[in-house]
């Protein structure tokens, strides 16, 4: 058997250090605080805007060679201003959308919405499928292909996928081998994070969190923060649907 080519850097492939960066889009417009899910038509608030505006800053002097992103406008939106910045196409993949959600389009809280009517109580028998939604295993395979794909576009480089809370949370949570099933209120990805995935070869090596728009974020929405009860306060984003 011939022995492998280096690669134009002169690093064999299996050892190239390459960076995937999964980014959560920003804050959504969503005055009535539904599930917005994969609903088309949900857009950027003006300090969604700021807060894509603060990771591309944050990225700008990072080697970035491909961005990538779910096609539901809030997560191109986000990441239009990193592809700007380093003078890159901006493509799609679908397998970065948001996970399906038999509740979208309606508001969801315990004695507000949804949870309220019976006939929706047959799609919470199961919270380890979840039978509210698409499968958590199917969301890792989608996932995991993506950033492979963006990792092989990038080789040696790094890339940005803009995706949604959930599907990134389940693939963090499957690559440092934590149970998928969880409770939401304890996900570590809030609004412009950063889950930044690091490849040697094929294989990933480590795992990095970051917020640079941390301080955008409004206080109840931060990773770990207890959920608004009832209805929002005026001017707070009810944040549903991610």
């Amino acid at each position: 058997m011939s022995e492998k080519a280096p690669n134009p850097e002169g690093v064999d492939r299996d050892e190239q250090l390459t960076v995937v960066h999964v980014v959560r889009h920003g804050e959504v417009h969503n005055p009535d605080g539904v599930l917005y899910g994969r609903r088309p038509g949900y857009h950027l608030s003006d300090l969604g805007r700021k807060m894509a505006d603060r990771v591309a800053e944050h990225l700008e002097k990072r080697d970035i060679t491909h961005v990538v992103a779910s096609p539901l406008e809030r997560a191109q939106e986000t990441a239009d201003p990193i592809a700007q910045a380093h003078g890159l196409d901006l493509a799609t993949d679908a397998r970065l959308i948001e996970a399906a959600n038999v509740f979208e389009g309606k508001t969801f809280g315990v004695g507000d919405g949804a949870l309220r009517k019976p006939d929706n109580w047959k799609h919470l028998t199961n919270p380890f499928k979840p039978s509210w939604g698409e499968p958590y295993i199917e969301q890792v395979v989608r996932m995991m292909s993506a950033i492979d794909t963006a990792r092989d576009a990038a080789r040696g480089h790094e890339a940005v996928c803009v995706s949604h809370q959930l599907p990134i949370w389940i693939l963090r949570s499957f690559v440092e081998r934590r149970r998928l099933w969880h409770d939401p209120r304890k996900r570590q990805c809030t609004l412009a994070s950063l889950t930044s995935f690091t490849f040697r070869g094929d294989r990933i090596v480590s795992v990095g969190y970051s917020e640079p728009a941390r301080d955008l974020v409004p206080v109840h929405l931060l990773a770990g923060a207890k959920p608004v009860k009832g209805k929002a306060a005026k001017g707070q984003s009810k944040a549903f649907g991610a």
